[in-house]
């Protein structure tokens, strides 16, 4: 069975959004400056490397449905080429997209989790929104957590790491390029 890792783009204040996340601006106002890492032209050698990995390693994807509802618009197909499952409190019939489908998970994040496992044929499941990573945190259902550090201060927006409580980590890789920090941990049980 695959990881199920959480890779998520920092600002050195802690924040994974800018403040405002809407339609208008899915990762809140400033927070598209977390993501430039990967879109820079010609892209650092290190950051094509982790990028490649995660998008190597993607056998599912685990979001929530304010993840889904900002992004699509955005992305315009699933986030990775893999099936994707939406946690919602909300049944839906799944959605067939080019490169995959996603699916909507109404009875919990476990069972969110169980599918995209079952789906992802030994590869790594990938999550994506904040609130959903808390929520696989707190139930102990995370095996690693990805920080990509970017180097700016955003002053506000959405926290990745308030109210868990103690949770102890630890470091399985450090790579820095000039535009970001990439650093790896394994959640300890």
């Amino acid at each position: 069975m695959g990881t199920v890792v959480l890779h998520m783009s920092m600002s050195l204040d802690g924040f994974v959004t800018g403040p405002q996340v809407g339609m208008a601006h899915p990762m809140g106002r400033g927070g598209m400056r977390l993501h430039e890492w990967m879109f820079t032209d010609p892209l650092d050698p290190r950051d094509q490397e982790i990028v490649a990995e995660i998008v190597a390693s993607a056998g599912a994807v685990v979001l929530g449905r304010r993840t889904f509802e900002v992004g699509l618009p955005h992305w315009q197909d699933t986030p990775y080429p893999a099936p994707s499952f939406v946690l919602t409190h909300q049944a839906r019939d799944v959605l067939a997209m080019t490169s995959a489908t996603f699916t909507f998970v109404s009875d919990g994040i476990a069972s969110c989790l169980e599918h995209a496992q079952a789906a992802a044929g030994g590869k790594d499941v990938i999550v994506m929104g904040a609130q959903t990573g808390r929520q696989l945190l707190r139930a102990g259902l995370l095996d690693e957590l990805q920080i990509n550090l970017v180097p700016v201060v955003l002053g506000g927006g959405t926290r990745l790491l308030e109210d868990l409580g103690r949770i102890e980590l630890q470091r399985t890789r450090l790579i820095a390029s000039a535009a970001v920090t990439h650093v790896r941990f394994r959640i300890a049980r």
